[in-house]
């Protein structure tokens, strides 16, 4: 389903993967590969991955936006970009985490822009702000040991603004206080309860910075990140804000 608003068609292709398109200009956030529904992938030993729930290979791209490591795909990128993309990646993404052996990012084909947590940048006539993403080291986003799976430096958040229009993805990370001054049109949460904002805190979320529409995305792409979709959309809605869910 592709979803319209203030002159924009945002599209959410599965996990943490979304298109927004203007008149001119396309964006994508952690774009990757196909698989999920047909076998082909298998997720880490510790259940992180990266399946959209569609298949494509739009190459499309104006701009590529990459929050960490565990979203950094080089085939996903491929699929969506051309000689002409910008990717803007967090600046601790080298393509070597613990369980995958990928090219570093900047070594792919295009136009790498790397941006820490608190950075604003331009690309070509796009405004790209990012934001600090992180579980909270005394929050429930931890791994046995008390180690957040998200620990602080390890990625960032992006808002875009497409013809005039913000949209705002968090990444992965618990509610920051940061986060409650923003001002975006469309909010994009993840609301999958396992490594970042679970469905109840990213309603209060939306509820206090009052966005004009909100679409959830990141959940339901694994058995430990089910989230119950309607009863987040009714709490948002509760609060007086539109909500759409963009599901197959």
């Amino acid at each position: 389903m592709t979803v319209r608003h203030e002159g924009l068609t945002i599209d959410w292709l599965g996990y943490a993967t979304i298109r927004i398109a203007g008149e001119d200009c396309v964006v994508y956030t952690d774009p990757g590969r196909y698989g999920v529904l047909t076998g082909e992938w298998e997720p880490h030993s510790d259940g992180i991955g990266h399946p959209p729930a569609t298949d494509y290979r739009a190459e499309d791209a104006d701009v590529v936006c990459v929050t960490h490591v565990h979203h950094y795909d080089p085939e996903g990128i491929e699929r969506v970009a051309n000689e002409d993309t910008t990717i803007v990646a967090f600046e601790g993404i080298d393509g070597r985490d613990v369980e995958r052996d990928l090219p570093s990012i900047v070594d792919l084909p295009y136009e790498v822009r790397t941006v820490d947590a608190k950075s604003k940048i331009d690309v070509d006539g796009v405004p790209v702000w990012t934001s600090p993403a992180h579980n909270e080291p005394d929050g429930p986003h931890t791994l046995p040991d008390g180690t957040p799976y998200h620990p602080e430096g390890f990625g960032c958040g992006f808002m875009v603004a497409v013809d005039g229009t913000r949209v705002y993805y968090p990444g992965d990370s618990d509610v920051l206080p940061g986060h409650r001054t923003l001002e975006t049109s469309v909010f994009c949460p993840p609301i999958g309860p396992r490594a970042t904002m679970d469905r109840h805190e990213a309603a209060g979320l939306a509820a206090t910075i009052e966005p004009r529409l909100v679409m959830p995305v990141h959940y339901n792409t694994f058995s430990n990140l089910e989230a119950d979709s309607r009863e987040f959309a009714a709490d948002v809605a509760e609060a007086g804000i539109p909500v759409v869910l963009d599901e197959r």
